[in-house]
C-alpha cells in the first residue's frame, strides 16, 4: 500500500504545470479582487432574509442546489462560502485552459485572471449565501463539455455533469453552449492537412457528440425534476418565468430570435459591463483586434477558402453564438435578464485570448512540446532536417513567429488591462454595497424608535407597509450608478424594497421583532383617503394606527 506522500507525489506529477497557475491565480487573485465581501457581512436585498436557508428551490428547477451548497452549511458565513466558490473557481479556470488549449503563462494567467474578475462574478458574490453552489455549477458546466471533448463516448459523463449543473443554476448553460460551439470551430478549422486525413464525416461525426451532450444533459436534468417535484408534492413556480419551460415550441423560437439579436448586440455595446471608459474600451479593441488578427493567420496558414464546408461551418457558427449566448430568453421569455445570468460574456474575452496565444510565440511553444514528445518525435525532426524545404520551412516558421508577436504582446497589454479596470469595478461596487448596508441601518435605527414611541404600540402589533422608500424624503447619494447601474444586488441606497425586507434587517441587526403583515394587507388601505393623506416617513403623521393595526407610509407622498 502507498503512503500519503506517495499518492500526493504520484497525483502532483500529473497536474499539468498550467492548471496549476490557472488554479493557483484564480484563487489568488480572487481573494484579493473579493476579499472585501468575504471578510464583510454586507448583504443584499436577498441577503436580508437568507441568513439560513436550506437553499431547497426545486419549485424553480434547482433541484440540486441544496446538496451544492450544504458543504458550507446554510447558513450565510462568507469566508467559508467565499473559499469553497474561489476553490471551484480555481478548478474550472484550470478546465478551461485545457479545454481551449492554453499553455503559455500569460495566457493561462489572463484567462484566469478574466474569469475571477468579470463584474458579473461580482454581482455574484454579492448573493453569497448562494456563491459555492454557483460555482460548483459552473465547474460543471465547463466540465460537461470537456469530458465531451476527451473520450469518444465523453458525451455521457459530459450529459450527466450538465444535467446537474442546469439542476444548480440554469444561468450556466449559455456557458456549455458557447464552449460548444467554440469547440465544433476547432473541429472544422484544424490543418488542411488533419482535415485531409480525418474526412468531413468524422469531423461532422466529432462535433454531433456535444450534441448528444445537450441533449442528453438536458432530458436527464428534466426527468430528474419531474421526479422530485412529484416526490415532494410540487410544482413549478412562475418566478422568472421557469414554469414555461415544458412549453418550448417552434412559435417561441421564432418570436425569440429576434430578441437574442438584439439584445446581444445591445448588451455587448452599451450594457456599460465589458468596458466603462476609454481604457476598458481601448482595451476591448485591442482584443478583438489580436483575435482577429490571429484568425486571418491561421485563415492563411490552414488555406480555409478552399474548402467551402469550412466556411460554411464558420458563418453557421458566428450567426448561432448570439443565440446560444442568450438561450435564457427562449427557456423563459419573461426573464428579468439581470447580470448574474450574463456571466458568459467573459467567454469572448477569454476565447479571444486562447486565439492570439496561438498566433505567436504560444503556438511555437506547443509545437516544439509536441515534436519533442511521443513515438513521432525522431520522424520530425527528420522532415525538419533534410530536403531542400528545410529552410524555408523554417524561414516561414520565423515570418510567422515574428508576425505573431506584436498581435501576442497587444493581447497581453489588453486582458491584464482589462482584469484591473473589471477588479476596480468589482470593489466600487463593493464599496456601494458596504454604504447601502450603513444607510440602511441608519434609517431602520431611526424608524424603529418611531414606531416604537408611537401611542398605541405594542410587541407584536400588527404591521401594514409597503416597503420602498420615498426618494422625495431621502434624495439618492449613490454616486457608483455610472459604474454600478446594471449591476444587480450593488447599485441603490438602501436594501428595503419590500416590508419583509424590514422585518428581516430589523430583526437580523437591529435585535427586534416586527409584526410585518402580508403584502396584501395593503390591498384595501392603500388607496384609502386616510392612508394617502398620511406623511411619508420621517413626516409627523407617517404612522399611524387604524383598527388596531399599525400603518406606516415611507413611499413617496404624491401618488
Amino acid at each position: 500500500m502507498l503512503s500519503p506522500a506517495q499518492v500526493l507525489r504520484s497525483v502532483n506529477g500529473k497536474i499539468k504545470k498550467e492548471w496549476k497557475l490557472a488554479f493557483l491565480t484564480a484563487f489568488l487573485l480572487g481573494l484579493l479582487i473579493h476579499m472585501p465581501v468575504l471578510l464583510s457581512d454586507i448583504p443584499n436585498h436577498d441577503g436580508l432574509a437568507s441568513m439560513y436557508f436550506d437553499q431547497n428551490m426545486i419549485t424553480s428547477g434547482r433541484w440540486f442546489l441544496m446538496a451544492a451548497c450544504g458543504a458550507s452549511s446554510f447558513f450565510t458565513v462568507p469566508w467559508v462560502i467565499g473559499l469553497l466558490g474561489l476553490l471551484f473557481l480555481g478548478l474550472t479556470a484550470a478546465a478551461l485552459c485545457e479545454l481551449l488549449e492554453v499553455r503559455t503563462g500569460w495566457a493561462v494567467v489572463g484567462v484566469s485572471g478574466l474569469l475571477v474578475s468579470f463584474p458579473a462574478l461580482a454581482s455574484t458574490f454579492a448573493y453569497v449565501f448562494t456563491l459555492d453552489g454557483y460555482m460548483l455549477a459552473l465547474l460543471l458546466a465547463v466540465l460537461a463539455v470537456l469530458f465531451t471533448k476527451k473520450h469518444r463516448r465523453g458525451f455521457l459523463p459530459g450529459a450527466v455533469c450538465l444535467a446537474f449543473s442546469l439542476g444548480t443554476y440554469q444561468g450556466y448553460l449559455a456557458f456549455a453552449m458557447i464552449l460548444a460551439v467554440f469547440e465544433v470551430l476547432a473541429i472544422f478549422c484544424r490543418e488542411r492537412r488533419e482535415t485531409v486525413r480525418r474526412p468531413l464525416g468524422g469531423c461532422f461525426a466529432e462535433a454531433l457528440r456535444y450534441l448528444y451532450m445537450g441533449v442528453l444533459g438536458a432530458a436527464l436534468y428534466y426527468v430528474i425534476l419531474q421526479v422530485l417535484l412529484k416526490i415532494q408534492g410540487k410544482e413549478l413556480d412562475t418566478y422568472q418565468g421557469i414554469n414555461g419551460m415544458s412549453s418550448f415550441g417552434a412559435e417561441r423560437l421564432v418570436s425569440a430570435l429576434g430578441d437574442m439579436y438584439r439584445d446581444f448586440v445591445a448588451f455587448t455595446f452599451r450594457g456599460n459591463v465589458l468596458f466603462q471608459n476609454g481604457f476598458g474600451l481601448c482595451a476591448c479593441i485591442l482584443l478583438a483586434a489580436s483575435a482577429a488578427f490571429a484568425a486571418v493567420c491561421m485563415a492563411k496558414r490552414r488555406k480555409w477558402w478552399k474548402n467551402l464546408a469550412v466556411l460554411v461551418i464558420i458563418g453557421i457558427a458566428l450567426l448561432a453564438l448570439p443565440v446560444v449566448t442568450n438561450v435564457i430568453l427562449l427557456i423563459s421569455p419573461d426573464v428579468n435578464y439581470h447580470l448574474l445570468m450574463r456571466y458568459q460574456w467573459v467567454l469572448y474575452l477569454i476565447g479571444a485570448v486562447a486565439l492570439a496565444e496561438k498566433c505567436g510565440s504560444g503556438n511555437a511553444g506547443v509545437a516544439e512540446e509536441k515534436r519533442g514528445s511521443g513515438g513521432n518525435a525522431g520522424v520530425a525532426e527528420e522532415k525538419c532536417g533534410t530536403g531542400g524545404n528545410a529552410g524555408v520551412a523554417e524561414k516561414k516558421r520565423g515570418n510567422v513567429w515574428r508576425a505573431g508577436v506584436p498581435a501576442e504582446w497587444a493581447a497581453f497589454a489588453a486582458a491584464f488591462l482589462l482584469i484591473f479596470c473589471y477588479g476596480l469595478t468589482d470593489n466600487i461596487a463593493y464599496t456601494n454595497l458596504q454604504k447601502r448596508y450603513e444607510k440602511t441601518y441608519a434609517y431602520c435605527l431611526r424608524l424603529l424608535d418611531r414606531i416604537e414611541q408611537t401611542k398605541g404600540y405594542y410587541p407584536g402589533i400588527p404591521i401594514a407597509m409597503v416597503g420602498v422608500v420615498g426618494d422625495e424624503q431621502f434624495p439618492t447619494t449613490d454616486l457608483t450608478l455610472p459604474v454600478t447601474g446594471n449591476m444587480i444586488g450593488m447599485s441603490g441606497d438602501v436594501l428595503l424594497y419590500t416590508g419583509r425586507n424590514y422585518e428581516a434587517f430589523i430583526s437580523n441587526y437591529l435585535g427586534a421583532t416586527l409584526n410585518i403583515l402580508p403584502a396584501d394587507s395593503m390591498a384595501q388601505m392603500y388607496y384609502a383617503e386616510e392612508y394617502m393623506a398620511m406623511d411619508s416617513f420621517p413626516g409627523e403623521n407617517s404612522i399611524r394606527i387604524i383598527d388596531g393595526v399599525m400603518y406606516i407610509k415611507t413611499e413617496n407622498v404624491n401618488r
